[in-house]
């Protein structure tokens, strides 16, 4: 079903599918010379909540797109395991040290909420944090370390080297206990004390028995040689917006470490980029997250210039709608949310996605419908395109079709990996079909 919004809109929105998208121009005109050029990396930032997270739509979207238009890198990626939350399968992260972490839909704290939208500090070192690549399409050259205003916390790793060391150990023999013998003897014989035989033999008394073996650590010493291994640190550059290694080869895995003149370590993310022209897509997702959570935070703005988007395109409404949340409030929480950005000198067109179809308590949620409707009516005053993923997934009245084809989860909220790939799919084939428009009008 279409939205009752004017005639001239339905028109456009039925042609095209992604409305307004005459704000796209520029953008468009950007893919178009690097079709042609290949110089330039283009910047993708789509921003959610948990049907961003898990990177299952958005996966989809950026291979297609990389398909046509080149592959420039991985983009933003974060260590969900390390602050415990689901994250995309295309990268793994661990740590021989917990981490503290904190999300942006938690009540306001002074926490390192940035880029992310999750937190993730430890307050000493002796870590190291290993970021592995599963798929071998996102090796990446080059690596940025995303920080709190662009402190210098942390070094980087591709390889450890083994020093040694020379020292020094007490000389260890055998002794087997004789009949009649008494540990005080054997003590004396050794010129060592009781306490000691009994610690390094494990003993609870000074009863012994015959033809037992005993360990003794005498007062003799001998060399010893030490191997320790240490991680030999890349030499970093930096920017106004992070701290950064170019490597001539590919890499698919690195070790994250303290900078020794740090005395803690807080980290919002890393963007992996090529050594080649093409599209970047970035994701952020938060469990759980509205637009006043991200709105919370001064640092996610701040910290979305290292990413250099091109275009930002929005997934959020559901967390909204499951407070209730009036859609005139959800309007002024998303035209607040495009204010801060602005207010970082971002302007750059918008994609704002309708959120899904889902249930409300067992019932069809019609606030997510109100939404959908405001957002089309908005969206030519506030200058933004519009891709109408409720109407696409049926709107209140097609969700029993979604739980038949096995597209929707079992929580009548969350989709199956199938359906957000369909999603994916769905609006690669708008995007897309939009460009076209573009170039045939020019």
């Amino acid at each position: 079903m279409i939205h009752k919004i004017d005639t001239a809109a339905v028109d456009s929105f039925s042609e095209e599918q992604i409305y307004n998208a005459k704000v796209l121009e520029n953008f468009f005109q950007k893919l178009k010379s690097n079709e042609s050029q290949k110089n330039e990396k283009i910047n993708i930032v789509h921003i959610g909540d948990s049907h961003i997270q898990g990177d299952l739509m958005t996966n989809e979207i950026r291979k297609k797109l990389q398909q046509k238009f080149g592959n420039g890198g991985r983009g933003l990626v974060f260590p969900y395991q390390l602050a415990k939350t689901n994250g995309s399968y295309n990268e793994r992260f661990r740590s021989n040290k917990a981490w503290e972490s904190y999300r942006n839909i938690y009540p306001f704290k002074n926490n390192p909420i940035g880029l992310s939208g999750i937190g993730l500090w430890r307050e000493d070192g002796g870590f190291v944090m290993e970021m592995n690549i599963k798929d071998p399409a996102y090796k990446f050259n080059s690596i940025k370390i995303i920080t709190p205003h662009n402190k210098d916390m942390f070094d980087l790793a591709v390889s450890s080297k083994a020093n040694s060391i020379q020292t020094t150990e007490r000389k260890v023999i055998t002794h087997k206990i004789k009949k009649g013998e008494a540990l005080s003897t054997i003590a004396d014989k050794y010129n060592v004390s009781v306490t000691e035989i009994r610690r390094d033999n494990h003993l609870k008394s000074n009863a012994i028995r015959a033809g037992r073996i005993l360990k003794i650590a005498t007062n003799e010493t001998k060399a010893k040689t030490v191997s320790i291994s240490e991680f030999v640190s890349l030499n970093l550059e930096s920017d106004a917006f992070c701290h950064y290694y170019n490597s001539e080869k590919a890499l698919d895995r690195i070790f994250l470490i303290p900078n020794k003149l740090s005395s803690n370590y807080e980290l919002n993310g890393l963007i992996l980029e090529k050594d080649a022209p093409g599209l970047i897509y970035s994701s952020i997702g938060v469990n759980g997250a509205k637009f006043s959570d991200y709105n919370k935070y001064p640092l996610f703005f701040e910290q979305l210039k290292a990413l250099h988007p091109d275009l930002l395109v929005f997934s959020l409404g559901t967390n909204e709608s499951y407070e209730k949340l009036e859609s005139g409030n959800y309007i002024k929480r998303l035209r607040e949310f495009i204010s801060n950005i602005k207010e970082q000198g971002i302007n750059v067109p918008i994609i704002v996605m309708t959120p899904p179809p889902s249930l409300l308590r067992k019932k069809p949620n019609t606030y997510i419908n109100d939404y959908a409707k405001d957002i089309l009516e908005i969206s030519q005053k506030d200058g933004f395109a519009v891709w109408d993923l409720y109407d696409e997934f049926g709107g209140l009245s097609g969700i029993k079709l979604l739980k038949t084809q096995g597209l929707i989860g079992p929580d009548w909220v969350h989709y199956s990996k199938k359906g957000y790939e369909k999603q994916g799919n769905l609006f690669t084939e708008a995007f897309l079909k939009a460009y076209d428009n573009f170039k045939l009008k020019k």
